[in-house]
């Protein structure tokens, strides 16, 4: 039997043909939980909707998606009405939405909020407990899957930063049963054996359940409690993980993380080489005004003639002591001029200067005789002249 073959364009056609004249998937309502949302720039949502077993991708367009009265997010339920039909290119079918309504959120979404609040209130992600990052660390410990894009980004991003960085790979499961308690191990036994100076816990991005286990409670106490700074990249930039709120610093993707935890170090090098030019630049001026200092003091008189002072000194103190002889003569000779005017005063009430002119004191046993009531007959007196002294005797008093 001969068929005739038709293209894969055509295949596609048909199959859509098919589906849009199916009146049920025209207008359909579907109940299910967002996984893997995308909020797209151009204003489309892109999300896959599921349930226990099965999903299937949904895409709005921005004209019903601006219609929305709520932001819809991984782990919600929703109500999606809109038809069911094949995008022709990628052969695949999906759910256009045109219109969107909460059901409730998931259960996973539920714990989510409840460990975070929980975690909250404990003080876990408390800025204060936040440890430095290392500036220049030698040991990245990274706990991740040991195959994939997450573990070569975080190798290209590092050793093209620092080539001498040693990176330390801890392969654990990032997703499925057990993993959250392995991740806890690998950060335990890294701290336990000192193996890292700061650790990388990383993964790509995914869906509320691929990246449960950085939800989980015992991998946010072992980073909480980790003594080496860990930086947490899980998912994508519009995914956060309670890992993210734990964690020392959260990068929006792995590659970030590497370039947070390793320094670029050209730039180093540049920073370094840009501090020692200005460090000869302030070496040099510092060393030339010092030089100009140095000209200017050997060049001042104190070395060009250095007993220039001290005998300018000397003028001074020799001016200084003529002052004083001067001030001294002229106190003295104040005082002598003084001393002559009152001795020529006291000179001219003298009884002394009577005496010269041939007057006498007339003294009685020391006391000298004013009136004739003072002696008596018989009395021996003495008479005091100018040049001498008489003992006389009292012969007769005449009143």
């Amino acid at each position: 039997m001969m068929y005739n073959a038709i293209s894969v364009t055509e295949l596609n056609k048909y199959i859509k043909d098919k589906f849009t004249e199916d009146e049920m998937l025209n207008n359909i309502l579907v109940k299910g939980e967002i996984s893997n949302f995308k909020n797209h720039y151009t204003g489309h949502l892109y999300f896959t909707l599921k349930d226990e077993n099965c999903l299937i991708k949904c895409v709005m367009f921005k004209s019903y998606a601006e219609r929305l009265n709520f932001s819809p997010k991984d782990g919600m339920k929703v109500m999606v009405f809109g038809s069911v039909s094949v995008f022709e290119r990628d052969g695949v079918y999906q759910i256009y939405a045109k219109a969107m309504q909460e059901d409730g959120m998931g259960n996973l979404h539920i714990k989510y909020e409840e460990l975070k609040r929980k975690l909250e209130q404990e003080g876990l992600f408390d800025n204060q407990y936040k440890q430095e990052i290392p500036q220049i660390p030698k040991i990245i410990g990274v706990l991740t899957s040991q195959t994939g894009a997450v573990i070569r980004d975080i190798i290209n991003v590092s050793t093209r930063r620092n080539p001498n960085v040693y990176i330390r790979l801890l392969p654990v499961p990032v997703q499925g049963s057990g993993a959250a308690e392995k991740i806890s191990e690998g950060l335990q036994l890294m701290n336990k054996k000192n193996l890292a100076d700061v650790i990388i816990l990383a993964r790509g991005g995914g869906s509320l359940e691929d990246l449960w286990p950085f939800n989980e409670e015992i991998v946010a106490r072992e980073i909480f409690n980790s003594k080496i700074p860990i930086i947490s990249a899980v998912g994508h930039e519009t995914d956060f993980t309670i890992a993210d709120f734990v964690a020392d610093l959260r990068a929006p993707t792995p590659s970030a993380a590497a370039e947070l935890a390793v320094p670029d170090i050209y730039e180093l090098n540049q920073k370094i080489e840009t501090y020692e030019n200005r460090l000869r630049i302030s070496l040099k001026k510092k060393i030339e005004l010092m030089r100009l200092q140095y000209e200017k003091c050997m060049n001042s008189r104190v070395f060009t003639a250095p007993m220039q002072k001290i005998e300018d000194n000397y003028l001074k103190v020799d001016s200084y002591i003529k002052k004083m002889e001067h001030s001294i003569k002229s106190k003295i000779n104040d005082k002598k001029n003084n001393y002559i005017e009152l001795v020529s005063k006291l000179d001219a009430l003298s009884p002394l200067k009577t005496l010269t002119r041939g007057y006498c004191i007339a003294e009685n046993n020391g006391v000298v005789i004013k009136s004739v009531k003072q002696i008596s007959k018989d009395d021996e007196i003495e008479l005091k002249f100018n040049d001498g002294k008489v003992n006389a005797k009292v012969r007769k008093i005449i009143i």
